[in-house]
């Protein structure tokens, strides 16, 4: 009567095996640190999308930008779990600027002054460092 139950595990039938979970490569911290840039390198396509959407005038264009968009949110918000919020959101949006910025220039033939450019690796710079302080 003093026995404790102790709730049964599930045995998979004969034949099936139970979903393996898939550890991300290295520590939780490096793993957030490449979904953060996978995020930041999304928001360089949806913001590239939206340029061609027109509007959302051109499906596409517009599926791509509201699909990247998503997929950049959700990592951004894993990265956050094991990733300091000031420094996640601040490397995510740097990584969309400077990148937006440099394929509004490769891409679209924005223009490429040397003192923008220098204004972009300050930002860079900054990206950089946030990701040094951090470890």
């Amino acid at each position: 009567m003093g026995r404790t139950m102790r709730p049964k595990r599930a045995v998979a039938p004969a034949g099936r095996h139970e979903p393996l979970a898939v550890k991300p490569v290295g520590s939780g911290t490096q793993a957030a640190w490449i979904i953060l840039v996978g995020a930041g390198l999304l928001e360089i396509v949806w913001a590239m999308a939206l340029k061609g959407a027109d509007g959302f005038t051109r499906l596409w264009p517009s599926v791509l930008a509201v699909v990247a968009a998503l997929t950049s949110f959700v990592m951004l918000s894993v990265s956050l779990k094991s990733l300091p919020v000031g420094t996640a959101y601040a490397v995510w949006v740097g990584i969309g600027a400077v990148g937006v910025a440099l394929a509004g220039i490769i891409a679209l033939g924005e223009a490429a002054s040397a003192s923008r450019i220098g204004c972009l690796l300050v930002v860079l710079v900054g990206i950089i460092g946030l990701r040094v302080v951090e470890g």
